[in-house]
């Protein structure tokens, strides 16, 4: 079967011959858009975010005033 990525299906209105075809080119799209969320997810820089999120809030909060012993 021919595989035709980021297009548009024109579908014959009415019944049609097979839903297998129409199912399977609709999760082989969900599978491609997966795989470039896995690559997003699994970059370096995407994953150092929290840790840099971590270290801006830590540098940017007020210092508590120490309690002087009596």
């Amino acid at each position: 079967m021919a595989r035709h990525k980021d297009i548009n299906w024109n579908l014959p209105e009415g019944r049609l011959n097979t839903w297998e075809l129409v199912f399977c080119a609709l999760l082989m799209d969900i599978r491609d858009e997966l795989k470039s969320l896995n690559a997003v997810f699994g970059c370096v820089n995407f994953l150092r975010i929290q840790h840099d999120l971590n270290a801006i809030r830590l540098n940017t909060q007020r210092k508590r005033k120490r309690k002087r012993k009596s």
